[in-house]
């Protein structure tokens, strides 16, 4: 759904999230949409849903199964952190769908103690940095309101 919305749009802005004009880039951006959807989300989404989810079904959150992902997602960060050494971006020196996909779980992880899991690795924290400071992102995040009271 992300890349239809993607394409059908990318007249209207000049941007072209999926880099559509450029074979090679357009196969690193799926690339990258793979790890992300394979192995990021996987490892992120057991954390974000015992500290945000959990607790708002009144429990408390499991922490072995914290810290069992934060292990799994430590991992997968660090061939960000390597990734992200040789270029600005994942797929490379451009914005693209890839990166995109990261930012609502890596948002909420931000909140939490296990913010240590990005700021530990100084190109996948500058790569956050940079990506969570863009103006279409910093439009949304007012609307990204859970778990707060």
């Amino acid at each position: 759904m992300s890349s239809y919305v993607a394409e059908k749009f990318k007249g209207s802005n000049g941007c072209d999230l999926l880099r559509t004009q450029n074979l090679k880039e357009a196969a690193l951006v799926k690339t990258w949409m793979e790890v992300e959807s394979q192995q990021f989300s996987p490892a992120i989404s057991p954390i974000f849903y015992q500290l945000y989810i959990e607790p708002m079904r009144g429990g408390s959150p499991n922490q072995a199964i914290i810290d069992e992902n934060s292990e799994k997602l430590g991992k997968v960060l660090d061939v960000y952190e390597k990734k992200l050494s040789s270029s600005k971006y994942l797929a490379g020196d451009f914005y693209s769908l890839a990166d995109l996909h990261h930012l609502p779980y890596i948002y909420y992880l931000m909140k939490t103690p296990s913010a240590k899991l990005i700021n530990e690795r100084p190109h996948v924290k500058a790569w956050w940095e940079d990506i969570s400071s863009r103006p279409a992102f910093t439009k949304v995040v007012p609307g990204l309101t859970l778990g707060e009271k």
